[in-house]
């Protein structure tokens, strides 16, 4: 017999998201005569309940086998009847995986998301988190159960745990795993790290301590990754640090390394241009570099060479550079608010959403003053293009980094630098610009498609955006 259900299970055994690798290799079988020795005891196994235990083991084997290959054909009610005879008496299976048990909390799902009222698919839920403590009891892993509680609770029900319940078990599953923290926790822990902080709810030094934890297991994760594995990896990799760039608004929060090696690239990009430079000039300033190293006295020199400051704004500027964005945001609104000429009270009022964009990291005010820029002076197409910048940023913001909900932000984007270049032809090669390295993000014809939507279609994209835009799918 185990011959013959070590030869099914390798059949059966790929379902599950949730199963865990097997944690030792098969006994050998002792061929000794006449008496055979007992078989060793693997301590290994997990101490729950297992089909060597059972009062009918071929019989509870055979269950196993049999509504794994009805789960996979897709036969849930057999597959569930069955399930519910092999978990009576041996939820741990083979005492190595946790099948079973993860297998529970599929069918369980589903029952709750065929539920019609908050009252019906409560009972469910409460018993998909009792089969997450059955794991953590007969397959202790980590930090492994209190990532997948947390990650459903975060995803699935967020009306049954609050921000800080679910915040708790995330650094729980951190603190336990450490540099093999699970994947799946990073993207969900970082959004909640950066809006418990910013809450008031984590200290500087717990956001500090969890940043650099969070990033060293990416890096990590992207280095030792192999074939499709490096997917979910490479998803982390485009949300976990734009994410993170939200503490860049928090002076002392990253030292002057992190300032240097995430901007000042920009400037050897753009070593004539004046906004990237007093970006990074303020960037580097803020971040406490010393102006006496030789990276910041090239880029001072380039700018003492390249960009002459109007009288009535140099005090502002002085702020900027000196990272007082509050102070400078104050003295540009009242030297736009002082100016007659129309061209300089527009470019004024823009340099006000360029420092809430880049600085401050506030995209619904850096939006309200473009908007405001546009008003003054008729057919200019610069606000617009801050504008779709602002819009194609906020994939982390609006979704997960990747799939649906971070990609449409990329249509309304499209759809302020098409207007850029109708309205301004000056601005038609930056607007091609981005349009050319933006347009691969938008979602796939499938995706489209199996929403059941028609491209060409209006669509709303909420978020902070909140416009309508028109569906258009990323070029094959």
């Amino acid at each position: 017999m185990a011959l013959r259900f070590s030869a099914l299970l390798t059949l059966g055994l790929f379902f599950s998201l949730l199963a865990c690798t097997p944690k030792t290799g098969e006994q050998a079988a002792s061929t000794e005569e006449p008496a055979p020795s007992p078989a060793p005891v693997d301590e290994n196994l997990s101490p729950c309940p297992k089909f060597s235990d059972a009062p009918y083991p071929d019989d509870v084997e055979t269950n196993y086998v049999l509504y794994r290959d009805f789960l996979r054909a897709g036969d849930y009610t057999q597959a569930f009847d069955l399930w519910k005879k092999v978990y009576a008496v041996s939820p741990a299976a083979d005492g190595k995986r946790n099948t079973v048990f993860s297998d529970g909390i599929f069918f369980y799902e589903r029952l709750a998301n065929g539920a019609s009222t908050p009252e019906e698919k409560k009972p469910f839920i409460d018993r998909i988190f009792q089969l997450y403590e059955e794991i953590n009891e007969c397959y202790p892993e980590g930090g492994y159960v209190d990532g997948r509680k947390a990650f459903d609770y975060y995803y699935k029900y967020p009306d049954q745990a609050s921000k800080e319940e679910i915040y708790a078990l995330f650094k729980k599953s951190l603190d336990a795993d450490g540099m093999d923290a699970q994947y799946f926790v990073l993207n969900p822990f970082t959004a909640l790290l950066v809006e418990q902080y910013f809450a008031g709810a984590v200290s500087l030094e717990e956001a500090q301590k969890y940043q650099t934890q969070v990033r060293s297991v990416l890096a990590k994760g992207l280095e030792e990754c192999k074939g499709k594995d490096c997917e979910q990896w490479t998803i982390i990799e485009g949300y976990v640090p734009v994410r993170l760039e939200a503490f860049e608004t928090v002076k002392g929060f990253y030292d002057c390394d992190y300032y240097m090696d995430r901007y000042y690239q920009d400037f050897t990009e753009n070593p004539t241009n004046c906004d990237v430079m007093r970006t990074v000039y303020s960037r580097l300033k803020f971040g406490g570099c010393p102006e006496t190293s030789e990276a910041f006295k090239t880029l001072i020199a380039s700018a003492n060479e390249n960009c002459r400051e109007e009288d009535a704004l140099q005090d502002a500027y002085e702020c900027l550079r000196n990272a007082d964005y509050d102070c400078a945001i104050e003295l540009f609104q009242k030297a736009a608010d002082e100016e007659t000429d129309v061209d300089k009270k527009a470019k004024i009022t823009l340099l006000i959403a360029k420092v809430y964009y880049s600085h401050k990291k506030n995209f619904s005010k850096a939006r309200s003053f473009a908007r405001d820029a546009a008003k003054i002076k008729k057919n200019w197409g610069e606000p617009y293009l801050l504008i779709g910048r602002l819009y194609a940023s906020s994939g982390p913001l609006c979704g997960p980094g990747r799939g649906w909900d971070s990609q449409i932000v990329v249509w309304p984007a499209i759809d302020k630098w098409a207007y850029a270049k109708s309205i301004d032809p000056s601005a038609a090669a930056e607007a091609n610009k981005w349009i050319s390295r933006y347009r691969k993000y938008m979602p796939s014809r499938e995706d489209i498609f199996q929403r059941n939507l028609t491209e060409g279609s209006s669509f709303y994209v909420g978020c902070w955006i909140q416009e309508t835009t028109k569906i258009r799918a990323a070029p094959n």
